[in-house]
């Protein structure tokens, strides 16, 4: 999600609830703790939206439901230096670093932007690039070329630093294809918040990405979601909130959390018929593959 839409989506209503916890650890691999806790005062080129205290407190809140290893994603060059920065002091927080593409198209991938995404890609604990990619549903034609024009250089980049990389993907599949295939897509690609059928989700799967499934999942009318996911080895899947948003049932249209994440663990396991501990276990290891260890400096 771009933070030019976070302002009207992250103050929906009260938290809901924490959930059971799940019974072996597990993750979230895309969160945007910067917006869960509300936008940067403005004129703030820092990144320095909440305090330190209020970030710990809902990172502990994730842990407690056996969430412990979270992903924080940049949409910009601010939020980016913040999860950078947020990976670097919190043992439970890994950063992947990018321009949204809706971002791109309005301009804001220029070459000072992409360079200092690049900088920020090379630092120990940013493990990802991203959420890069295409989205045609909130960009319209004129800002196409500039979106993949930079969906194009966020690959390069990732490639470099041998991290990586997370895609956004909004009514762009087969362009979105495309171009990991004109590039050549880095060793680990992951389309977060997995928004194909079946179809598309074996095409990806044909060529070794990784599907994260967020609460989206869970809802009534994802049929072809939960299909994508049944077809999805279960070494190929990863699962998210993009919290603030994609809050899933029984508490859509709520503010999400990395808390929130059991819902949609438990929702996969349905769908996948894999035990919940075996699950986890897999989830975590997958993670592991993708963003490589959480102990690791």
């Amino acid at each position: 999600m771009s933070r030019s839409a976070s302002s009207r989506a992250n103050r929906r209503g009260e938290p809901p609830p924490s959930p059971e916890p799940l019974p072996s650890p597990a993750l979230d691999s895309h969160t945007h703790l910067d917006i869960v806790l509300g936008e940067r005062p403005a004129g703030d080129e820092h990144g320095e939206w909440a305090s330190d205290d209020d970030v710990d407190a809902e990172i502990a809140a994730a842990v407690a439901v056996n969430v412990p290893r979270l992903v924080q994603v940049g949409v910009d060059v601010p939020s980016s230096r913040w999860s950078a920065q947020l990976a670097a002091r919190h043992p439970n927080v890994l950063a992947a670093v990018a321009v949204h593409p809706n971002e791109a198209g309005s301009g804001g991938a220029d070459e000072a932007a992409l360079a200092e995404i690049d900088r920020l890609a090379a630092l120990p604990r940013v493990r990802a690039v991203g959420e890069t990619g295409l989205d045609r549903f909130r960009t319209g034609p004129e800002g196409w070329a500039a979106q993949e024009a930079s969906f194009r250089a966020h690959i390069r980049i990732a490639k470099r630093h041998g991290i990586a990389l997370v895609i956004h993907d909004r009514d762009a599949h087969e362009e979105i294809l495309r171009v990991l295939e004109d590039e050549g897509a880095p060793e680990q690609t992951v389309f977060h918040c997995f928004s194909g059928d079946a179809v598309f989700a074996k095409a990806c799967v044909e060529r070794g990405y990784v599907l994260s499934f967020a609460g989206t999942l869970t809802f009534g009318n994802a049929g072809s979601l939960r299909e994508a996911a049944a077809i999805t080895p279960v070494d190929q899947l990863l699962v998210e909130t993009d919290s603030p948003f994609l809050t899933p049932m029984p508490h859509r249209g709520r503010p999400n959390s990395s808390r929130l994440v059991p819902h949609t663990v438990r929702a996969l396991a349905d769908v996948t018929g894999v035990e919940l501990d075996q699950l986890c276990a897999t989830l975590t290891a997958t993670a592991e593959r993708i963003f490589g260890s959480w102990e690791d400096s």
